[in-house]
């Protein structure tokens, strides 16, 4: 009798229990970024390819990630990106790239011989025990058979609790560092 009255307990916790949803999240794009029709290359436009951006194994999983001490960190199960997070890294990457240098055609695929060449290497894309967002890593351009090579550590506010926000300030932290970036290229 005891085992009937516990699985009939059981059975109800069950049957009222909420059903957690996922919820995806994509990087916006800016409103900015228009992309460069065909036409508007010429033999003046300078050209540079985003050959990768990478990002080590605890941001490659589907979960979006969050930072709750200053030593650990937790994917999320139920809040996840829609696409691989590199992936959306880098194509943002290209279009805000492409919006901030005019006269550049700016590809995730080989341009040709005369291209030059950014590698991006992301150590950090989460939201913070404290309301901020963290944006870190380095870039590498090759331009001209010379390297440069920058450091970045970007941390923003979040505007409101939750994930959505956190997503928002993780996209405007990267858009910043697309403009650092396009400046540090724009000046070669």
């Amino acid at each position: 009798m005891k085992k009937w009255l516990s699985l009939a307990f059981l059975a109800t916790l069950t049957a009222c229990s909420s059903t957690v949803k996922d919820t995806w999240y994509q990087l916006p794009m800016s409103s900015a970024t228009q992309p460069v029709a065909m036409g508007e290359v010429n033999q003046h436009s300078r050209l540079l390819w985003v050959e990768q951006v990478v990002i080590p194994d605890y941001l490659a999983g589907n979960g979006v990630v969050y930072q709750t001490t200053d030593v650990q960190y937790v994917i999320a199960k139920n809040n996840l990106w829609a696409s691989p997070l590199d992936q959306q890294l880098r194509n943002t990457l290209v279009a805000n790239l492409s919006a901030a240098l005019p006269g550049w055609v700016v590809s995730s695929q080989p341009l040709g011989s005369q291209q030059d060449v950014l590698s991006v290497n992301v150590t950090g894309f989460q939201g913070r025990y404290d309301g901020r967002v963290v944006v870190s890593g380095e870039w590498l351009l090759k331009h001209g058979g010379q390297l440069t090579k920058r450091p970045f550590h970007i941390e923003l506010p979040q505007e409101q609790d939750g994930y959505d926000a956190m997503v928002k300030a993780l996209a405007s932290a990267w858009r910043q560092e697309a403009g650092s970036i396009a400046g540090a290229i724009a000046g070669l």
